[in-house]
């Protein structure tokens, strides 16, 4: 029974609010200097620093400075700009506008939280001044987040890739069509809402064919990145971890020179954003390999398999199973941390039925996204309802019809492994 106090006091320290890297590491230690002690210190400590030395998790740092040099360089108003025209004239307008602006941007972002900051400070104040109401634009901002990490390069689709060694171009492809379909089903159930409430459109009529020929040319250099990314990794130009950097210099290249808006003055602050966020994630990642390494000297993702499989030995009802884990832990655990955590657990069991690895990382980025947005301690829902000072009361109910449509659109990726694998099949 004592080789699971790690996992115990792992959750009561997040209870508690202990930093979650911080939870990861001090759980890892009560095991390695009280519970089995026969590893020497100098050991562990070696698989702490070793644990940050792998090539892949240099695309983590690049694609998150991606995340800020785009903040700076008019990529994000120019592809607002292009959704608007594209679907501004439609009720609800500014909230279909929301949507699209996260599906558009998930391919350069890759962030949900950067996402909803974002467009709690650019789109958020406009919607509210159109007389959008401010709980439902909080919720529409904060469901539309969870679109971004799932469209290359998001960085949970690199994370997933290293935790279950499977390519990294695979799961980057397998992101488009779940995320096509939540930005989807999000589009439809702000209709109903819209025509209920009476939200008006941001335009009074469609926009014009040249209007719209002239938005979209000014977005084409922003569009590029995601799809310059995957076309290069697909003919084998470079790799993941190169693709990180030449996104770096496609950002920079089109800020400076083409929107005019990146200035020498951002590099300092861009600099700094980077090294917090690369900071925080890889703090995170290395106490998750630790703790991964106690796991694996007691065995407990086998014995979890094990367990999974007396209960079920059909995988569709371990894939429900699994669902309703994942719901319920992302409610409580911070997404990323949460993957980090029940990845190893939950893979043994999940080959051993012969689902494949790169399907399954999709129904946890989906799940994981979901939890971003529910209480109790849901990420981008603090960051919305924080940016805009909504209260978490009003943010829920005005949130559950949006939960109900993204809850849908993961049954739906859960059982039809065919359409999430089919760009992946078909581009191999």
């Amino acid at each position: 029974m004592e080789i699971y106090i790690p996992i115990i006091l792992l959750f009561v320290l997040f209870l508690v609010n202990v930093p979650i890297a911080f939870s990861l590491i001090a759980s890892s230690l009560v095991y390695f200097l009280f519970i089995n002690n026969s590893i020497p210190v100098s050991l562990v400590m070696q698989r702490f620093i070793s644990s940050a030395s792998s090539f892949p998790l240099l695309a983590i740092p690049f694609f998150i400075m991606v995340g800020s040099i785009m903040n700076y360089a008019g990529i994000s108003r120019s592809l607002l700009s292009f959704a608007d025209s594209i679907i501004g004239h439609k009720i609800g307008g500014l909230a279909h506008v929301n949507v699209l602006l996260s599906t558009l941007m998930g391919g350069i972002s890759g962030s949900a939280n950067a996402d909803a900051a974002m467009q709690s400070k650019i789109l958020a104040p406009e919607m509210t001044k159109r007389g959008y109401d401010l709980p439902f634009t909080a919720a529409v901002t904060a469901s539309s987040s969870t679109i971004s990490p799932i469209i290359p390069p998001g960085i949970n689709l690199i994370i997933f890739a290293l935790l279950a060694n499977v390519s990294v171009h695979s799961m980057f492809i397998a992101g488009y069509v779940p995320a096509l379909l939540m930005a989807v089903a999000l589009m439809i159930t702000i209709s109903f809402i819209s025509k209920k409430r009476g939200y008006k459109p941001s335009r009074s009529e469609p926009a014009p064919a040249k209007e719209r020929v002239h938005f979209f040319v000014k977005a084409i250099p922003a569009l590029f990145i995601p799809f310059g990314i995957i076309l290069g990794m697909r003919f084998g130009l470079f790799t993941p971890t190169e693709a990180g950097a030449i996104a770096v210099l496609l950002c920079t290249i089109i800020g400076a020179f083409i929107y005019r808006e990146l200035k020498l003055k951002h590099a300092a602050i861009i600099l700094r954003e980077t090294i917090q966020g690369t900071s925080a994630v890889m703090f995170i990642i290395i106490g998750a390999m630790v703790f991964g390494y106690y796991m694996t000297l007691e065995q407990i993702p086998h014995q979890v398999a094990a367990a999974l499989i007396d209960l079920t030995d059909n995988k569709l009802a371990l894939l429900l199973l699994i669902n309703l884990l994942l719901l319920v832990v992302g409610m409580f655990i911070e997404g990323g941390a949460a993957m980090i955590i029940l990845t190893p657990l939950l893979l043994p069991a999940v080959l051993n039925l012969g689902i494949n690895p790169v399907h399954f990382g999709v129904i946890v980025i989906v799940n994981i996204m979901i939890g971003g947005v529910t209480p109790p301690f849901g990420s981008m829902m603090f960051t919305v309802c924080s940016i805009l000072k909504v209260r978490m009361v009003d943010f829920v109910r005005e949130v559950a019809p949006l939960l109900g449509a993204l809850l849908a659109v993961l049954m739906l990726l859960t059982y039809s492994e065919g359409l999430v694998m089919f760009l992946p099949n078909l581009l191999k």
